[in-house]
């Protein structure tokens, strides 16, 4: 088992808005706005996106890759987990209150891999899960 952790983005939203906006995938949709510029960010790796209330899929180098949420703990947490992932693996986006109109973010990746598949995907899911943490912050919520 090995773990990846974003650095701690802070957002000029409250706890409450930003936890609101991530608990329904729906609400990625104003992503779409932003999707040139996200595309260019991980120098195309990153080809499409869909998702639902409940589940994310995004295809990145022609593999797609879901996220189902699996557990809702009310403004502080939201977790989910890989389906049909190459290999099995949890996601968390923990909000934390910093000031009422103030609040911050941090993602972690929690991935079941035996020690030579950690060398391969250290660095990309390193740099995926900051990646992740820099585009959830930058949400106009």
């Amino acid at each position: 088992m090995v773990q990846f952790e974003s650095g701690v983005k802070q957002i000029p939203f409250s706890q409450e808005r930003v936890y609101n906006r991530l608990s329904d995938l729906n609400n990625l949709e104003s992503l779409r706005e932003h999707w040139d510029a996200i595309k260019e960010k991980t120098e195309g790796k990153l080809e499409d996106m869909t998702f639902d209330r409940d589940s994310l899929t995004v295809k990145v180098q022609s593999i797609a890759l879901t996220l189902r949420i699996i557990e809702r703990e009310p403004l502080k947490c939201i977790k989910l987990e890989g389906v049909n992932t190459p290999v099995p693996l949890n996601l968390w986006i923990q909000v934390l209150p910093v000031e009422d109109e103030t609040s911050k973010i941090k993602v972690t990746i929690r991935a079941e891999v035996n020690m030579f598949m950690k060398a391969m995907i250290a660095k990309p899911l390193q740099e995926g899960v900051e990646r992740l943490a820099d585009m959830l912050s930058a949400i106009p919520y």
